[in-house]
Protein backbone atom coordinates (compact mmCIF):
# COMPACT_ATOMS: atom_id res chain seq x y z
CA UNK A 1 0.00 0.00 0.00
CA UNK A 2 1.39 3.32 -0.96
CA UNK A 3 0.02 5.62 1.62
CA UNK A 4 1.30 8.75 -0.12
CA UNK A 5 -0.73 8.19 -2.91
CA UNK A 6 -3.59 10.33 -1.91
CA UNK A 7 -6.00 7.37 -2.65
CA UNK A 8 -8.14 5.33 -0.05
CA UNK A 9 -6.48 2.20 1.39
CA UNK A 10 -9.58 -0.06 -0.09
CA UNK A 11 -9.28 1.65 -3.40
CA UNK A 12 -5.87 0.85 -3.74
CA UNK A 13 -6.28 -2.95 -3.02
CA UNK A 14 -9.46 -2.85 -5.49
CA UNK A 15 -6.90 -1.36 -8.27
CA UNK A 16 -4.22 -4.20 -7.28
CA UNK A 17 -6.89 -7.33 -7.96
CA UNK A 18 -8.44 -5.41 -11.49
CA UNK A 19 -4.90 -5.08 -12.71
CA UNK A 20 -4.25 -8.32 -11.79
CA UNK A 21 -7.31 -9.89 -13.27
CA UNK A 22 -6.72 -7.94 -16.55
CA UNK A 23 -3.43 -8.29 -16.90
CA UNK A 24 -4.46 -12.48 -16.51
CA UNK A 25 -2.07 -13.01 -12.88
CA UNK A 26 -5.97 -13.85 -11.44
CA UNK A 27 -8.41 -16.23 -13.66
CA UNK A 28 -11.88 -16.76 -13.12
CA UNK A 29 -11.52 -19.21 -10.60
CA UNK A 30 -8.76 -18.26 -8.59
CA UNK A 31 -9.20 -17.80 -4.96
CA UNK A 32 -7.39 -14.62 -3.44
CA UNK A 33 -5.94 -14.41 -0.31
CA UNK A 34 -8.04 -14.73 3.31
CA UNK A 35 -8.88 -11.23 4.93
CA UNK A 36 -6.64 -12.39 7.63
CA UNK A 37 -3.71 -12.63 4.72
CA UNK A 38 -4.13 -9.25 3.32
CA UNK A 39 -3.80 -7.63 6.76
CA UNK A 40 -0.95 -9.57 7.70
CA UNK A 41 1.22 -8.69 4.55
CA UNK A 42 -0.50 -5.26 4.16
CA UNK A 43 -0.78 -3.82 7.23
CA UNK A 44 -4.19 -2.44 6.70
CA UNK A 45 -7.30 -2.73 9.03
CA UNK A 46 -9.21 -6.00 8.62
CA UNK A 47 -12.70 -3.42 7.56
CA UNK A 48 -10.21 -1.90 4.58
CA UNK A 49 -9.98 -5.24 3.28
CA UNK A 50 -13.78 -6.38 3.70
CA UNK A 51 -14.54 -3.60 1.94
CA UNK A 52 -12.27 -3.81 -1.08
CA UNK A 53 -13.30 -7.67 -1.73
CA UNK A 54 -17.20 -6.22 -1.12
CA UNK A 55 -17.09 -3.91 -3.66
CA UNK A 56 -15.19 -6.12 -6.36
CA UNK A 57 -18.04 -8.43 -5.36
CA UNK A 58 -20.67 -5.85 -6.10
CA UNK A 59 -19.30 -5.04 -9.43
CA UNK A 60 -19.27 -8.72 -10.29
CA UNK A 61 -15.39 -9.36 -10.34
CA UNK A 62 -15.67 -11.60 -6.88
CA UNK A 63 -17.72 -14.11 -5.05
CA UNK A 64 -17.39 -15.15 -1.65
CA UNK A 65 -18.07 -18.61 -1.04
CA UNK A 66 -18.90 -19.02 2.61
CA UNK A 67 -16.39 -21.26 4.50
CA UNK A 68 -14.28 -21.43 0.78
CA UNK A 69 -12.85 -18.22 0.64
CA UNK A 70 -12.93 -15.46 -2.33
CA UNK A 71 -12.94 -16.46 -5.65
CA UNK A 72 -12.53 -14.34 -9.12
CA UNK A 73 -16.02 -14.74 -10.65
CA UNK A 74 -15.46 -13.11 -14.18
CA UNK A 75 -12.85 -11.11 -15.98
CA UNK A 76 -12.13 -7.59 -16.91
CA UNK A 77 -12.63 -6.52 -20.35
CA UNK A 78 -9.61 -5.79 -22.19
CA UNK A 79 -6.60 -6.61 -24.27
CA UNK A 80 -3.76 -6.52 -22.17
CA UNK A 81 -3.21 -10.24 -21.68
CA UNK A 82 -3.08 -10.16 -25.94
CA UNK A 83 -0.33 -7.65 -25.87
CA UNK A 84 2.35 -8.48 -28.00
CA UNK A 85 5.79 -9.47 -26.75
CA UNK A 86 7.32 -6.97 -28.43
CA UNK A 87 5.50 -3.82 -26.98
CA UNK A 88 5.92 -5.74 -23.29
CA UNK A 89 9.40 -4.87 -23.95
CA UNK A 90 9.13 -1.84 -25.28
CA UNK A 91 7.74 -1.06 -21.94
CA UNK A 92 9.78 -3.01 -19.58
CA UNK A 93 12.74 -0.90 -21.27
CA UNK A 94 11.27 2.37 -20.98
CA UNK A 95 10.72 1.92 -17.32
CA UNK A 96 14.12 0.64 -17.14
CA UNK A 97 15.48 3.96 -18.52
CA UNK A 98 13.38 5.90 -16.59
CA UNK A 99 14.44 4.38 -13.32
CA UNK A 100 18.43 4.98 -14.19
CA UNK A 101 16.92 8.35 -15.18
CA UNK A 102 16.27 8.53 -11.61
CA UNK A 103 12.29 8.41 -11.94
CA UNK A 104 10.59 7.02 -9.01
CA UNK A 105 7.11 4.61 -9.66
CA UNK A 106 5.06 8.33 -9.11
CA UNK A 107 7.16 10.06 -11.45
CA UNK A 108 6.48 7.35 -14.33
CA UNK A 109 2.84 7.25 -13.23
CA UNK A 110 2.54 11.16 -13.90
CA UNK A 111 4.64 10.87 -17.33
CA UNK A 112 2.35 7.96 -18.00
CA UNK A 113 -1.17 10.15 -16.76
CA UNK A 114 0.18 13.13 -18.87
CA UNK A 115 0.14 10.79 -22.26
CA UNK A 116 -2.86 8.82 -22.15
CA UNK A 117 -4.74 12.25 -21.07
CA UNK A 118 -2.36 13.74 -24.44
CA UNK A 119 -3.44 10.63 -26.33
CA UNK A 120 -7.43 11.10 -25.39
CA UNK A 121 -7.12 14.64 -26.77
CA UNK A 122 -7.41 15.95 -23.50
CA UNK A 123 -4.67 18.91 -21.87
Amino acid sequence: MDRAAGMPAYRQLMHQVRDAVRLGWLRPGDRLPTVREVVATCGVNQNTVLKAYRELELAGLLEVRQGSGTFVRSTVESTATDLSPELRRQLEDWVRSAREAGLNDEDMRALLGAALTREDGGA
